[in-house]
């Protein structure tokens, strides 16, 4: 697939997406927006992708929107925005729901819109040079990119207004202690190991990772009856439907290493 403001590249079961706007610090603008809809709606179509790895090329890894182009809309400004983020927020969607599993590999400097994708991905693995700011409210505006979304879960109320409200410069190692990341990996090792883990999990039970991720996704806005009911339906679901599921059992009971096929 070809795009203009992103690589996509396949290793066996694993898509790797880079932004490729590094003359543009990988900034947002609505061919991006497009971009990043049409490579996630392909990654989630594609049962043959079991893990995506979600980088990019370049010193940082997205420094937000396009403040230069969004201002070089006059009166269109808010139109265009709307739009870019429309598509940016779908493609965020599809990348969290779809079966295969989410990697961010945060290879530089994350800000705005960028620091909202960064904290997206089912796991994040991040470079030991890497930095990551919310920014929007330096701009004056209020966050997207779902980072409204996932901030709160994963950091709480008090640190996730910090961060929008003092717009705190957070070195790799401090976004670890404040659980925005899995892991900190040396600069030369980063795709390394994220490649790694991604070929893993590529290896792994799709359905199964699918069904886990969008239980987790609906936690938080169900009770615990209703979640617990999701849980019944998912796991019984996968022993109806899942070929991985069935097998893998087996290879339980009959003490064997299970084999994976992604179906």
């Amino acid at each position: 697939m070809e795009f203009e403001t992103l690589t996509f590249e396949r290793d066996g079961g694993v898509a790797i997406v880079s932004l490729n706007r590094p003359d543009a610090a990988n900034s947002l603008n609505v061919q991006m927006a497009e971009d990043l809809l049409k490579v996630a709606t392909h990654c989630d179509s594609n049962s043959d992708i079991r893990c995506v790895v979600f980088t990019a090329k370049g010193k940082m890894f997205s420094a937000g929107g396009d403040l230069h182009t969004f201002a070089a809309q006059g009166e269109g400004m808010a139109e265009y925005m709307r739009y870019a983020t429309t598509g940016m927020h779908a493609a965020i969607s599809r990348f969290s729901r779809m079966n295969a599993p989410y990697i961010v590999a945060v290879n530089g400097v994350a800000a705005g819109a960028g620091f909202s994708m960064a904290i997206s991905g089912d796991m994040v693995f991040a470079a030991q040079s890497a930095k990551l700011t919310m920014a929007y409210t330096r701009a004056g505006v209020s966050p997207d990119g779902s980072s409204t979304y996932f901030l709160p879960r994963l950091v709480g109320h008090v640190k996730a207004m910090q961060l929008i409200y003092m717009n705190d410069l957070l070195s790799a190692d401090q976004a670890l202690e404040w659980g925005l990341i899995n892991e900190v990996v040396p600069d030369d090792k980063l795709m390394e190991r994220v490649m790694e883990v991604a070929q893993q999990l590529a290896a792994g039970p799709t359905l199964a990772y699918g069904e886990s991720k969008r239980l987790i996704a609906d936690s938080l806005g169900n009770s615990m009856e209703t979640q617990m009911e999701m849980e019944t339906r998912a796991i019984a679901g996968l022993a109806r439907a899942s070929e991985d599921t069935v097998n893998a059992i087996d290879a339980f009971v009959n003490k064997r290493k299970p084999e994976f096929k992604g179906k």
